[in-house]
């Protein structure tokens, strides 16, 4: 009480605070619950409870907290609110991003939370739907200036409550164990047994008041009726069971009846009392018996008192009782709940109330609640009669499973779907499917395997998705193997090859099929010219969001930017990575945003402005932190190796390979050697980078020749390797007839550069920073430049030298890559060149948070944009510029211009 006691107080004082109570059933957390209530004057409070049957109910427990709050929706950015409607059925949509809803709660309680403070608590967390435990998991782990407290009471708290302070709720001390069961009995109580109670309840009170109850004196004086096999909440639930069961009939009925429902609705009891002929005068002894109450709400003394009641009814009046809950609810008002009781009410296979079920699953579905989707179209299968339709139910509900992330449970599901009839389409299916959650696992080995073969079975029925299924095969193939020997690799892209046409005019789908699987059965210049055509289809895609065509969006973004590396179109790649920024920004898809960051840091990269790619990167990690997943190590390893962050980047490059060893990913292994090659390059240790970097070379991962060629060529070079240097001319040369961008162009000349000596080096150093001038690539750029610098130098012209390294000092001093403009300045040294040090900026002054708050702030967006863009409040955004104003000693946003570092807008 007096943790809690102190919790409000801080509320009060304008702090958010995050506690979760925890601690087995009956030790008293709802009562400290109720205790924090009745003294939190001054607050506004808000309560849930997690209710075990509605646990397939998406965003039932947000809705039951959130409901008398929403009289300020509309003062929520239109993406939030639009979430936010949908997801509790106030308005049609496509499903919202859960964490998108989450983003939606955050700001919504920050708002009622502006004009009074507000306390949140929420019972039996254990019990809520998933939808809602992750997306109040969210807003637990982003509070931050806001004046909300947030209590959770949970049994054992999961995985969406880790790390978030906790409070462990005990049994009573010895003596007032004693006292409280002394106060209870009706008569003396043999000490020995009063020990024993006192020990087996480990001080529990609810145990100790209730366990007593329903049993004689002579059991209690000789220690009968208390056996300690059973679990402690099996023991309380079984005293409360005896408590029903001498009840009055129609009474033990009506809390049946109650018990079934988990609305608390009291209307909605008492009209289904009626059909069950229950009157009105039956809730009396259960009152008087302090299990339930009647009131605004339908409340039971405790959840195991629910649990007894539900219990205590036969397997044919439990079907009574929901038959009435069914009838009596309107089924344009809350379809889903009463599809749910006509489920529980229904005696064997009923296809009337399986398809109703599986309307629910697609309303569920449209929700955002995957879980509650998957549920509904289980019990739908269930209650199947036909043997094939039932089949085709539980690969639905596999699929869904699948999309909502349980991927053994989906697994579970496919063996129950291959237990039935299965004809030819439905085995191709589940083997798709199968090879999906193996790809989702990152068991890239077994995913090639299960999708080649699941293509091949959907080809042989005619079915649409074959040539999607192929697709999927040959990205598995080129995720797991190497593309440039691999057999896997090549099976997939003959297969695809063969793959039945598609339609007239081809989809992009079809068209992206086919270019790929020509790169690799044909070779690069085959292919060149339809990898370009392919990505003019997929810059005309239309974002949609229609699940199959979003996905198709997606995917085909993700396709088209591993091409544009491929063909060395730089603004292809950056266009496709930051219109896919934007619109999973827009539509809150932080699972696909999290990948579109990453591929657009990347870009940021190669064009020096490694600031703006560290932004992102700690956008993703933002991310992270909110959804409970662990950031994407690729990309924050590439910006380590060129900034020359040594023992970082070595850390990263670790990491990475040990992940790719493990999950059978060789693109992770070329990655990590791209990786490996920056970082020694720039270091200056060339025979390190030599060894790292030939075996990517031969790998040849599709997209990755464009970042490992031209520092493979510069170790090559320093370490005399002029073999491996014209291996290198010959494969640039295949590629700058086929392609030739200014990007490719300027990096072969380069290389013919190192290949070369005397005038003829010098017209293709010229050359390379010629074309690479007109390219964004700056970090290549300012590379040519040390080059050349260095070449010149060595040649002792150190007049022209100079020139050369200190254009090239700059760009990477400017850009951040320390190690490259550490090798530029002791080459400027070297020619006489005094070298000044620049001058520390203001990230040393202001923390990660604030510094991105300030740029977002210098770039035009308002405190509810920064807020979505970082997944906190605008209250927090506030909180933060104040913090900056401060630190910076300026006053307005106008001057933020002045004092911050210049840097490339992101989208």
């Amino acid at each position: 009480m007096r943790e809690l006691a102190r919790f409000v107080d801080a509320v009060r004082a304008g702090d958010s605070r995050v506690l979760v109570l925890r601690g087995e059933p009956g030790v008293g957390k709802t009562m400290l619950l109720d205790h924090l209530a009745g003294h939190a004057a001054g607050c506004r409070v808000a309560r849930a409870a997690g209710v075990q049957s509605e646990m397939e109910l998406a965003f039932a427990g947000l809705h039951q907290l959130c409901g008398p709050l929403l009289d300020r929706l509309a003062r929520l950015p239109a993406p939030q609110r639009d979430a936010l409607q949908t997801a509790f059925g106030l308005s049609g949509g496509s499903a919202p991003d859960r964490f998108l809803v989450g983003l939606a709660v955050l700001s919504l309680l920050s708002e009622v939370a502006g004009e009074r403070p507000l306390i949140c608590l929420v019972d039996d967390q254990q019990w809520l739907d998933s939808a809602s435990a992750q997306a109040l998991g969210f807003v637990a782990r982003r509070l931050a200036a806001e004046p909300v407290g947030l209590v959770f009471a949970a049994r054992d708290p999961g995985d969406e409550l880790a790390a978030l302070p906790q409070l462990a709720v005990e049994g009573l001390e010895e003596g007032d164990a004693r006292a409280l069961l002394d106060s209870v009995l009706a008569a003396p109580l043999d000490a020995r047994v009063r020990d024993q109670i006192v020990a087996e309840t480990r001080g529990n009170p609810l145990a100790l008041i209730e366990l007593p109850r329903g049993l004689a004196p002579a059991e209690l004086a000789g220690g009968f009726g208390l056996p300690g096999v059973r679990p402690l909440a099996g023991r309380i639930e079984e005293s409360f069971r005896r408590q029903v069961d001498v009840l009055p009939d129609p009474t033990r009925r009506l809390l049946q009846l109650a018990a079934a429902d988990s609305s608390g609705d009291p209307l909605l009891v008492w009209r289904a009392a009626a059909l069950l002929e229950i009157p009105v005068h039956a809730g009396a002894p259960a009152v008087e018996a302090g299990l339930i109450g009647f009131g605004a709400q339908v409340r039971f003394r405790h959840p195991l008192v629910r649990s007894a009641a539900y219990r205590s009814a036969s397997g044919q009046e439990r079907q009574e009782v929901h038959r009435a809950l069914a009838d009596t609810i309107d089924p344009q008002l809350d379809p889903d709940r009463r599809a749910w009781h006509r489920a529980q009410a229904a005696p064997g296979p009923d296809e009337e109330v399986a398809d109703e079920l599986q309307r629910s699953a697609g309303r569920a579905q449209g929700r955002g609640g995957l879980a509650a989707a998957a549920a509904f179209l289980e019990r739908a299968a269930l209650l199947t009669p036909d043997p094939a339709r039932r089949t085709q139910r539980l690969l639905a509900a596999a699929r869904a499973t699948s999309d909502s992330g349980a991927l053994g449970a989906a697994l579970g599901l496919l063996v129950a779907v291959e237990a039935g009839p299965m004809d030819a389409l439905q085995t191709a299916e589940v083997e798709r499917l199968r090879g999906q959650i193996a790809l989702d696992q990152r068991r890239g080995g077994d995913a090639d395997r299960l999708l080649l073969s699941a293509a091949r079975r959907l080809s042989a029925v005619g079915a649409d998705t074959a040539r999607a299924a192929y697709l999927d095969a040959l990205v598995a193939a080129i995720w797991a193997h190497d593309m440039g020997s691999s057999p896997e690799v090549r099976a997939a892209a003959e297969a695809a090859r063969l793959a039945p046409p598609g339609p007239v005019p081809p989809r992009v789908l079809d068209v992206l099929l086919d270019v790929v699987a020509m790169r690799v059965t044909d070779g690069y210049a085959a292919a060149a010219p339809a990898l370009t055509r392919a990505l003019d289809m997929v810059l005309a895609l239309e974002a949609s969001r229609d699940g199959a065509d979003r996905w198709l969006w997606l995917a085909g973004g993700r396709i088209g930017q591993i091409i544009a590396m491929e063909i060395w179109d730089f603004e292809y790649w950056y266009t496709l990575a930051a219109r896919q920024v934007r619109s999973s920004r827009e539509t809150g898809a932080l699972m696909h945003l999290t990948f579109a960051l990453n591929y657009l840091a990347r870009t940021h990269i190669l064009a020096g402005e490694l600031r703006t790619a560290d932004r992102l990167i700690e956008e993703d990690h933002l991310i992270a932190d909110a959804t409970g997943n662990t950031p994407i190590a690729d990309t924050a390893m590439m910006l380590a190796a060129w900034r020359g962050q040594e023992q970082e980047a070595s850390e990263l490059i670790g990491a990475v390979s040990q992940e790719a060893a493990e999950r059978g990913a060789d693109r992770l292994v070329s990655l990590a050697a791209y990786a490996s090659l920056v970082l020694y390059n720039g270091l200056g240790q060339s025979a390190a980078a030599h060894d790292a970097g030939r075996r990517a070379f031969e790998r040849g991962a599709m997209g990755y020749g464009s970042h490992v060629v031209p520092e493979l060529a510069e170790s090559a070079a320093r370490t005399g390797d002029t073999q491996l240097l014209s291996a290198l001319l010959e494969w640039l040369a295949e590629r700058t007839r086929a392609t030739p961008s200014e990007w490719v162009l300027g990096i072969d000349a380069r290389v013919r550069a190192l290949l070369s000596e005397g005038e003829a080096a010098e017209r293709c150093y010229r050359e390379s920073i010629e074309r690479l001038g007109r390219t964004r690539i700056r970090a290549q750029l300012a590379r040519a430049h040390l080059l050349y610098g260095e070449w010149l130098r060595r040649a002792n012209r150190r007049v022209d030298a100079r020139e050369q390294l200190r254009t090239a000092h700059e760009m990477l001093e400017e850009m951040g890559a320390a190690a490259f403009a550490e090798r530029a300045r002791r080459e400027l040294v070297a020619t006489g060149e005094t070298v000044r040090r620049r001058a520390g900026d203001t990230s040393d002054v202001l923390t990660a948070q604030e510094a991105q708050v300030a740029r977002l702030a210098k770039d035009g967006l308002s405190n509810p944009e920064i807020g979505a863009r970082l997944y906190i409040s605008s209250r927090t955004v506030q909180y933060h510029l104040r913090k900056v104003f401060t630190k910076l000693g300026i006053s307005t946003r106008s001057q933020l211009h002045r004092v911050l570092p210049a840097d490339q807008d992101t989208p």
